[in-house]
């Protein structure tokens, strides 16, 4: 059988892995194959499991050198006999000893059987952290986390029973967040639902629209904390406004109804006063008709001159009443009128620059609060930049004061094109802009406030088909410790001021 070929053999052990209903391994396949082939094959020589022997074999000593090389060009040579007298060679240098001396304990990349202090803890508070956003909805989630957290503080827990721990916990903690992943997105789509809702049967309130509009960007995923701030903030800015716009409204409307109801009052009196003056005509002329002398007649002319003077007197009382109302009335029309125009401006203009689109001095603010409480609660760097346009005088003089609004648009525009989404830009005055910059050291800082230089380098301004290089002077300040946003604006302030003096186009440190 031995003189068969290793072809038919080969295809013989096939076919007996798939008789013997054996898995098709490397292991079985190589027992059948020396079964089948009558000459069994000598076993593999185990280079890996004794290379990470020669990993951890001491080596301070001349003749523990020597030795490993020799370990070395046993395996290298697969040579069983080499690696023999090698194994003897450490024996009788007392392997045992040299093994449990400290300089060789430190120099021996041994495997740890207890977890280090420093990680037990890191990891305990990382699964700390992780159960808030998980709800209260798996109770054996919570049971896990507990008991494994429980163990971490535990002096010196084993590695293998961390292990086995870890994978159960991690085992329910994806179906946790798998359901959790769930919720989330069906109640963002329910959102989403009902702001559509609002909006379609709301299509007549241009109040209510601009609201609506704003919960529906919200709502849209990927969902960010920041978003959901910023939102916040506005909607609160723009429902003050409104509220306060709406009771100026009413109030005017109520004004409306009382100048209605005294045009109405009046003109039931002209309406009586015209009856009893026609009454009063008609007996004088039914009782002229009567008369029979002139000295009848006389005083009875008399009272109708008189029924005429005190209407006539009427008429031009209530004319003049009638002008003061409608004159009032269009005052209060134009009232409303205008409270509607400062309530369209809050909804769209709350808290940023008309001109520019970035936030304005009250965005700032809000975001500089927001930011540092931010930074504050998880050790973050926060950094601010204050910059300003060089030689802005000079394009107003030049190109106009036009030119000079259009430059500084373009100045933002490019400014949120190049920084990262989670930086804010606000415009602090005249040609002078905040930049925030979240999770920014005082290097990172300086190097983003460059790579803005650069990009404005490569982005002309264009005025009338001139090219106008824009540049900017800017100090980068990072928030210290207690320090508020004001302190920090000041002192990149300062930093703008060094890079005016040392030439212009610079950025400095604060």
């Amino acid at each position: 059988m031995a003189d068969r070929p290793p072809s038919e053999i080969a295809r013989e052990t096939l076919k007996q892995l798939a008789t013997r209903r054996l898995a098709p391994t490397p292991d079985n396949y190589q027992a059948l194959y020396d079964e089948i082939a009558g000459n069994p094959s000598a076993p593999a020589f185990p280079d890996g499991p004794l290379r990470h022997i020669l990993r951890v074999l001491p080596g301070q000593t001349p003749a523990q050198k020597r030795l490993l090389g020799l370990f070395e060009s046993a395996i290298d040579h697969s040579d069983w006999a080499q690696l023999q007298s090698v194994l003897v060679g450490y024996a009788n240098l007392g392997l045992a000893n040299v093994a449990a001396a400290p300089a060789v304990s430190a120099a021996e990349p041994s495997v740890a059987t207890h977890l280090p202090e420093d990680l037990t803890e890191q990891l305990a508070r990382l699964i700390d952290n992780t159960l808030p956003a998980l709800g209260e909805d798996d109770a054996r989630v919570h049971e896990l986390a507990a008991q494994l957290t429980n163990f971490l503080r535990q002096p010196s827990p084993p590695v293998s029973t961390f292990g086995l721990m870890l994978n159960n916990f991690s085992y329910r903690l994806s179906f946790a967040t798998e359901d959790q992943a769930a919720i989330r997105s069906s109640l963002l789509e329910l959102l989403h639902m009902l702001f559509e809702n609002i909006a379609v049967l709301s299509q007549d309130d241009r109040w209510l629209q601009g609201q609506v509009e704003a919960l529906m960007a919200a709502s849209k995923p990927p969902l960010t904390l920041r978003r959901l701030d910023d939102v916040q903030r506005r909607l609160k800015d723009v429902i003050f406004k409104q509220t306060e716009a709406k009771e100026r409204t009413v109030q005017a409307q109520e004004q409306m109804k009382e100048l209605l109801a005294t045009f109405i009052e009046r003109l039931v009196q002209i309406s009586a006063s015209s009856s009893t003056y026609h009454d009063k005509m008609e007996d004088c002329a039914e009782r002229i008709g009567q008369a029979n002398s002139l000295q009848e007649i006389t005083p009875l002319l008399e009272e109708v001159m008189s029924a005429t003077r005190a209407m006539a007197l009427d008429s031009r009382v209530a004319r003049d009443e009638l002008q003061d109302l409608r004159a009032r009335s269009d005052a209060g029309h134009a009232e409303i009128a205008k409270l509607q125009e400062e309530l369209d401006r809050a909804s769209a203009q709350a808290r940023h620059d008309p001109l520019t689109g970035s936030l304005n001095r009250k965005g700032l603010d809000e975001v500089m609060e927001r930011e540092i409480a931010r930074a504050t609660r998880n050790g973050s760097p926060l950094c601010v930049a204050l910059l300003d346009v060089d030689n802005f005088k000079l394009i107003n003089d030049r190109l106009g004061h036009t030119a000079g609004d259009e430059a500084l648009v373009h100045l933002a525009g490019v400014t949120r094109e190049v920084m990262r989404p989670q930086d804010m830009l606000a415009r602090y005055g005249g040609e002078e802009f905040v930049l925030v910059l979240p999770d920014t050291d005082l290097d990172q800082g300086v190097e983003a406030m460059k790579r803005l230089q650069r990009e404005l380098t490569t982005r002309y301004f264009l005025k009338d088909r001139e090219k106008v290089l824009i540049t900017f002077s800017a100090g980068v300040a990072q928030l210290a410790e207690q320090e508020g946003s004001t302190e920090a604006i000041r002192r990149a302030d300062q930093g703008m001021y060094l890079a005016k003096r040392a030439g212009k186009n610079r950025v400095m440190a604060a």
